[in-house]
């Protein structure tokens, strides 16, 4: 067995560990293995112990390449505030291969094909190797290969040795039996006055069988998701366009992470929209990471979070050709025999989902982005596609029927938000899977705007476009409706209000949704590297004009 003892002191001594400073005054100690783990994957709450085992989470890129780690953190659960001087104290045991404590001043934000790390610090025991890693929170060079801003190794001579990790100010100090073995700077990483707690293993699995955090005074306490306490708006968007359609629904695409931490992030959600889609925590990758083993904990506090709150669920996605974890992508498909073992994994991957989620979803886009990337109308060539052929959306409609047959079914593409080929191509593939006995209700438009120039959609053509489909007895939903403010903020504004109004003018368009709530999480990667969009309908916590005109839209 090994054993390791962590204590974390924001103080400048550490003669008493137990009163920073040599103060008299009481503590407070928060026992964190009674807390609420339930939604951490990987993390299993075991009588007086958690038992953590690593899950495989990672995130790929859309060519199918890369693989960034994405280990747990507790999110919809217990994080610490009020925290000043402070320790945390952790004893692991049976560590089959390598246990990873991270103390994080915030989640990370998770991008759709990567992860940006916070500030904080990473505690890595394999063997007699103990990691020490500090991530200042700066704007990684690599947004998939991030390097922490101080790195270390040190060789314990007893890996069951008393382990201590001191904050003496800007140092963290790390000693062995009272042996100072390392000192570190910190700088600023402990400053936010909130600590949030990630335990994972890569390749194995360790016991927790203590950890506890105190510190002096009465300042320390424990903290669930912020949007607990976030409530609807009467004068929300969601409030304005029921008043015109009781049953139209305007939604914006979260993550668990923001709206688990952040006050205005969970106001602006819960007060404005009433539907749900979850940005990454619902596709393949994040729910099955290895095949058979399912990881449903950070997509079910989501929706039960959108349950106490009223807000419907659109899940998002089965077949998605960007978003597989390795096992899926990689299924063999060169014989008949590999073909029928891969369509057994990948039938028992929706039964397993869409029953999961059995009567809790409002919607679901069964098929996502099946066409070429290039904008064409061919189906990419995925896995699905060389299981099951050209129809393989009829297989996976038929598969989320059986296992949820009051789940309404879209097909949700890019670029055929305008009336052409991909358009035709998008209507002819629902209408040729229902013919061939699938269940899709309607499809998903994106309405991803990047360029004004190119992308733009004129009220005039959605109103051919929601035609065009109503006669096809199909519904509509705008998925993901984003726009750039590179022309400005009022050409930006115009943009989201022609869409959002044409929508609910519409009896075929069911739904409208933009892709995020704030573009103080809005992250994506060009030839400069990271870059911070500005395409959503709140800024850094505040509306922009942008939101004040769909308010207009939907006011009517």
């Amino acid at each position: 067995m090994v054993a390791l003892l962590l204590a974390l002191t924001g103080c400048t001594s550490t003669t008493e560990p137990d009163r920073p400073n040599g103060s008299d005054e009481p503590e407070t100690v928060i026992d964190l293995l009674q807390q609420d783990w339930q939604h951490v994957p990987g993390v299993t709450p075991d009588g007086a112990e958690l038992r953590v085992t690593a899950t495989g989470r990672s995130i790929v890129e859309q060519d199918g390449g890369g693989g960034q780690p994405d280990p747990p953190v507790d999110l919809a659960g217990t994080h610490l505030v009020g925290v000043g001087d402070f320790s945390l104290r952790a004893s692991f045991s049976d560590v089959t291969a390598d246990a990873t404590l991270a103390v994080l001043d915030s989640p990370p934000v998770i991008a759709d094909e990567f992860r940006l790390e916070p500030a904080g610090l990473r505690l890595t025991l394999r063997g007699d190797d103990l990691g020490v890693a500090v991530f200042d929170g700066s704007p990684p060079q690599d947004v998939i290969d991030p390097r922490p801003a101080e790195d270390e190794h040190v060789t314990l001579d007893d890996p069951e040795a008393e382990l201590s990790v001191h904050r003496q100010g800007d140092q963290l100090e790390i000693a062995s039996d009272d042996t100072t073995v390392a000192t570190l700077p910190l700088g600023d990483v402990f400053e936010s006055g909130e600590l949030w707690l990630g335990l994972s293993s890569a390749d194995g699995s360790f016991t927790v069988d203590g950890l506890t955090a105190s510190a002096p005074g009465s300042a320390l306490a424990t903290a669930g998701p912020v949007a607990a306490d976030a409530g609807p708006s009467p004068d929300g968007l969601q409030a304005l366009a029921a008043r015109t359609r009781p049953d139209f629904l305007v939604g914006a695409a979260v993550a668990l992470g923001p709206l688990a931490s952040d006050e205005d992030y969970a106001d602006a959600f819960v007060g404005e929209f009433g539907a749900l889609t979850p940005e990454n925590a619902m596709k393949a990758q994040a729910l099955s990471p290895r095949q058979g083993e399912y990881h449903f904990e950070e997509a079910d506090a989501l929706l039960d979070l959108a349950e106490s709150k009223g807000i419907a669920v659109h899940g998002h996605t089965i077949a998605f050709t960007e978003a597989m974890p390795r096992w899926m992508r990689e299924l063999p498909t060169d014989t008949d025999a590999d073909r029928q073992a891969s369509a057994e994994a990948l039938l028992d991957y929706v039964s397993t989902v869409v029953t999961h989620f059995r009567g809790r979803l409002d919607s679901l886009d069964v098929v996502n982005e099946p066409f070429d990337v290039d904008q064409g109308t061919d189906l990419q060539d995925n896995v699905w596609r060389r299981v099951f052929g050209q129809g393989y959306p009829v297989v996976v409609s038929q598969a989320v029927h059986d296992a949820d047959p009051e789940v309404r079914q879209f097909i949700n593409e890019n670029g055929a938000d305008v009336p052409g080929p991909r358009q035709d191509a998008l209507r002819q593939l629902a209408l040729d899977t229902n013919a061939q006995g699938g269940h899709i209700d309607g499809v998903g438009l994106q309405a991803h705007v990047y360029d004004l120039g190119t992308d733009a959609i004129s009220a005039d053509d959605l109103a051919t476009t929601f035609a065009a489909f109503e006669d096809a007895g199909l519904l509509v939903r705008i998925s993901e409706n984003d726009v750039t403010d590179a022309e400005g903020e009022d050409a930006q504004a115009e943009q989201f209000a022609t869409v959002a109004g044409a929508c609910l003018r519409s009896e075929t368009c069911v739904s409208y949704t933009t892709w995020g709530v704030d573009d103080r999480y809005d992250f994506f990667v060009d030839d400069d590297g990271l870059q911070q969009g500005h395409d959503l309908l709140f800024d850094d916590g505040e509306p922009t004009p942008a939101y004040d005109a769909v308010w207009e839209a939907l006011a009517g």
